[in-house]
């Protein structure tokens, strides 16, 4: 894939990304989501993790919110999180 040019991008980096992640609720899944997210942002906390049950709490929303500082990261970040086993949706 090639590198679209900074003055083509519609993000502006660094710049805050909120990414949604949506799985099982299940033990661990906060956390493994929270270790991807530092691996590509050593500065995330997970303080602001925002968490969202399902009505039937069968599933969980994780919106996590990463400091984006390029294309090729964000890319890498959701092929990261959408080929987690626990990982359902990526948005």
């Amino acid at each position: 894939m090639r590198e679209i040019p900074p003055e083509q991008s519609l993000i502006e980096y660094p710049s805050a990304f909120p990414i949604k992640v949506m799985g099982a609720q299940v033990e661990g899944f906060d956390a493994a989501i929270v270790a991807i997210a530092r691996r590509f942002d050593p500065g995330f906390d997970p303080a602001t993790v925002e968490r969202r049950p399902s009505k039937a709490g069968n599933y969980l929303g994780l919106t996590i919110t990463v400091t984006a500082t390029s294309r090729a990261q964000l890319d890498e970040l959701y092929r990261t999180l959408s080929t987690h086993p626990m990982v359902k949706v990526v948005l």
